[in-house]
Formats: C-alpha cells, sequence, structure tokens
C-alpha cells in the first residue's frame, strides 16, 4: 500500500513472528545472566572456553533476536539481505556479548568501567540493528528519523549498562532464580523497545529503481522458523551446560571443602602436640621406667649363686615386652604427625579468609554469630603454606565465637578485615566478645596458659609460632567498648605489588 503524495510505504508485523523475538530476547538475556557466573567461576583454559563459546551463544542470542524482528516487519514490495553485511552484524553482536562477558567476570567494575564499557557495549549493538538495516534489499528507498535514531542508540546504551550491572550482580547468586528470571524480562524488554524504536525511525519510500540484488538472499517464512528454533537450541544448550558445570563445580567445591576440613583436622592433631606432650612423657616413661626394673631384677638373678636363670628369663621377657610398648607408643606419634614439608606457594590472604570462613558455617550458626568483611582489594600476594595459615585463622575465628558466647544483651559480630601498606599485609578478627584484660595480652600467647575453663592453651601459641615462622607478627589488643582484636601481618611474596 502507498499513499500517491509521498509515495510512503506502509509496513506492518507478524505479531507471531515479534512474540518470538521477544522470547529470544528473554532467553539471550537470562543466557547472559547464566554465563556470566561460569565465566566468573572458571579458571585457566576452562576460563577462556567459556568466554569464547558464550560470546558464540550470546552473539547469535542478540544478533537473532534483531534478525528476527527485522523479518517480522513486511513492505508491500520483495525484501533481500546482503549476506555480507548481515554476517557482519553477527561478528558485531559476538564482540558486544564478549565485551560483556568478560567487563562482568572481572573482580571489579567500577562505575566509570561500567558506563564506558556500557557505551561501546550499546553502540556496537545498536551499529548491529543498522547494519542489519542498510543490509536490506528492496524496491524503496530507506530515511532515518534522526531523533528516533538517537533515542534507539541511547535506549542501546542504557540497556547495555543496566545488563552489566545486573549480570554482576547476579554472577554469584544462588537460590534466586526468580530474580534473574524477572531480570531477563526486564533486560529482554529493553532490547524490544531498543529494536523497534530503531524500526520506527525508518521511512521506506517507494523507488523505480531495481535493488542491486548480488550477494543477496531473500528470507522465507521456513528460513525464519529455522533461525528462531536454531537459536532457541543454541541458547538452550548453553544454559544446559551452565546448568552441568555448576553441577560439577559444586561438587568439586564439596570435595575441597572436605579436603580442607580434613586438612585442618590434621593440622589440629599436630597443633595438640603441646598439650599431648605431658601425657606423652607419661606414656613412654611407664614402660622405659618397667625396662629398667625388670633388667635391674633379671641382673640380680643372675648375680645370685647359683644364678636363678627362671626368674632371670622372665625378667628379661619383661624387659623386652615394655621396650616394645615404648617402641609403640613413638611409632603412634610419629604416625600422627608424619607429613610431607610444609608446601610454601604465593597465597591470596583473602582466598584463605574465604575458605575458613566457608569452613567454620557451621560454627557461626550455633553461636548466632553476624560476621562482616571488609577484605581490601587487589591484596598483594605473601609466601606461605595454605593449610598452616588456615590454621591461624580457623583458631582466631573459633576464639572470638568462643569469647562471645556469655553475650546476651548486644549483637555477636565477628569482623575481619585486610589492609596492605608499602610491605606487608595486615589481617584483623573483631569480635564483640567479653573482652580482654590489659593484664592478658601477652600472657594469652604463652603455652599452657588460657582464660578459657576447658581450654588448654596452646592454639594461641602454635598460631603464633605459625606467623613468626612465616616472617610475620601476631598480637592482640582490647577494645575501647566490647571485645578484642587479634592482628597478624606477613610480609609481601617477593615481587608481589
Amino acid at each position: 500500500m502507498t499513499t500517491s503524495a509521498e509515495a510512503t510505504m506502509i509496513g506492518s508485523y507478524d505479531h507471531l513472528v515479534v512474540a518470538l523475538s521477544v522470547l529470544i530476547a528473554v532467553a539471550a538475556s537470562y543466557s547472559a545472566l547464566d554465563l556470566a557466573g561460569r565465566v566468573t567461576a572458571a579458571k585457566g583454559w576452562a576460563r577462556g572456553s567459556w568466554l569464547t563459546c558464550g560470546s558464540i551463544a550470546m552473539g547469535i542470542g542478540i544478533w537473532s533476536m534483531h534478525f528476527t524482528g527485522m523479518l517480522a516487519f513486511t513492505l508491500p514490495v520483495p525484501v533481500s539481505y546482503h549476506w555480507p553485511a548481515v554476517l557482519l552484524s553477527y561478528f558485531v553482536a559476538v564482540f558486544a556479548a564478549a565485551l560483556a562477558l568478560y567487563v562482568v567476570s572481572r573482580k571489579e567494575m567500577s562505575s566509570a568501567r561500567a558506563v564506558g564499557s556500557g557505551v561501546v557495549m550499546g553502540c556496537g549493538i545498536a551499529a548491529l540493528h543498522y547494519i542489519n538495516m542498510v543490509a536490506m534489499r528492496m524496491a524503496a528507498n530507506c530515511r532515518f528519523n534522526s531523533l528516533l535514531v538517537a533515542l534507539s542508540v541511547a535506549f542501546a546504551i542504557a540497556f547495555s549498562y543496566s545488563a552489566l550491572r545486573l549480570a554482576f550482580y547476579f554472577r554469584d547468586a544462588e537460590g534466586v532464580a526468580w530474580r534473574k528470571i524477572g531480570s531477563a524480562f526486564v533486560m529482554g524488554a529493553a532490547i524490544c523497545a531498543m529494536h523497534y524504536t530503531g524500526m520506527a525511525a525508518a521511512t521506506f519510500t517507494a523507488s523505480g529503481i531495481e535493488p542491486d540484488l548480488s550477494h543477496s538472499a531473500s528470507v522465507s517464512s521456513l528460513g525464519t522458523a529455522g533461525i528462531i528454533s536454531v537459536t532457541l537450541l543454541v541458547l538452550g544448550f548453553a544454559l544446559l551446560s551452565s546448568l552441568v558445570d555448576r553441577r560439577f563445580h559444586a561438587q568439586a567445591l564439596a570435595l575441597a571443602l572436605a579436603q580442607a576440613k580434613m586438612e585442618l583436622a590434621y593440622v589440629g592433631h599436630a597443633a595438640s602436640l603441646g598439650e599431648l606432650a605431658a601425657s606423652i612423657a607419661h606414656e613412654i616413661n611407664q614402660p622405659l621406667g618397667a625396662v629398667v626394673n625388670s633388667a635391674s631384677a633379671s641382673l640380680r638373678w643372675l648375680a645370685m649363686q647359683p644364678p636363678n636363670l627362671e626368674e632371670a628369663r622372665e625378667a628379661a621377657t619383661r624387659t623386652v615386652r615394655e621396650a616394645n610398648r615404648a617402641s609403640e607408643v613413638i611409632v603412634r606419634t610419629r604416625a600422627l604427625l608424619k607429613k610431607e614439608p610444609p608446601q610454601m606457594e604465593r597465597l591470596d590472604l583473602n582466598e584463605v579468609i574465604r575458605e575458613v570462613l566457608a569452613l567454620a558455617g557451621n560454627e557461626f550458626v550455633k553461636g548466632r554469630v553476624a560476621v562482616k568483611t571488609d577484605l581490601a582489594a587487589d591484596v598483594p600476594a605473601v609466601l606461605g603454606d595454605r593449610i598452616q595459615l588456615q590454621q591461624v585463622m580457623f583458631n582466631l575465628i573459633t576464639n572470638a565465637i568462643e569469647a562471645m558466647h556469655p553475650v546476651e544483651d548486644r549483637p555477636r559480630e565477628l569482623r575481619i578485615e585486610s589492609t596492605t601498606d608499602s610491605d606487608a599485609v595486615q589481617v584483623s578478627v573483631h569480635d564483640s566478645g567479653v573482652g580482654l584484660g590489659n593484664e592478658n595480652l601477652d600472657r594469652i600467647f604463652r603455652p599452657f596458659y588460657t582464660t578459657k575453663r576447658d581450654g588448654i592453651g596452646m592454639g594461641l601459641s602454635i598460631s603464633r609460632s605459625i606467623i613468626e615462622a612465616h616472617g610475620g607478627r601476631l598480637w592482640a589488643a582490647s577494645l575501647s567498648l566490647h571485645g578484642a582484636v587479634f592482628q597478624f601481618s606477613l610480609p609481601k611474596a617477593h615481587g608481589a605489588k
């Protein structure tokens, strides 16, 4: 249909295809939110694989939504598409998807980075849309309303910024599927608003010039259905892969936590050596004393005239038996402590803190303790034994929880901070417990000194020994109002910034 005055073509939309384009937009948005978490969780080559495959899948989703939205629009004249330009628009979509996944998988996303990335991504999506518009081949001229074009670009940038923020927020979220779905609907609606605003910016007028159809192809209804089907299959496969990977990652994490608990249990056994020293010495002294007595008796029986060989034989037998018992005590002690030498490696103390917090989760629940962390970003690496440093953190945290057990008139709060200066990394563990007297601030680190009724007094002593063996120091201070703070510092690893 045309108007004779301006020869303006009136287009129409296939409502079913429009609805399917909206479905693709929502599915692509949900995939983006889900894939962001996998890229963030992965490391090494797996991270690169997720980034690459995720970018391809998301790129297909973004491109298909726009192209399907264009196929939903029909004009009174046949329309073909210049396939090299359409292919170029797909690569633009992949670039925008790769940028989005890379940005949201970073440890931090500042406002400046979010805005800059949103502008670049938004301009890329707008470029994708208008490249597809330019790819149209038909016996008609296309003119654009500058105001609506600018509005569509603004929509694209705003959508991109919001999508980056939402993806960054939900990348580590678990158990909030309804929020992720709601965000996907919001993002999908924003994508569609940008696309159909861009379509509204175009005015088509009849032209008597035949279009150049070289390198062009028309898309039938069957082709449109194929594009939609393949897109939804690709996005579905991406979501399924993400789900499977998340399950495997959760299982691996559970195994790692179990292994970490076993390692901490071992360190706990080793740490109890000082506490058990007296009883072990007692166990060894008993058989050794019996050995001396039996050997002396054997000598006396042999010195008699005539020698009492039967009694001497029995005394010698007791000597051997008691010597074997002493040997067994030593073997059991060695079996408890036998371990490979400590593995010193470059460590992120923030990561060590998070691992111990995960292990101590049940203790926080049982003690009704609220945990707050203020961990400095980009903490430089330190050189240390991960298990030993976990043991120090675990000891400080459990001591803090126990110090807050008597507290009933105020919240039980545990705050853990990490800071850095020119040559060291410092960790502080604050509690709101009963506090420490000034006279105890140094004595609590002495072996066998304890302020707890059922304590033996070796945990802090061993913790200080571990920290000092790492070239650092451990100390305590009493807070002015309530509670205490334990702090330790470790030197930066060589070459750490």
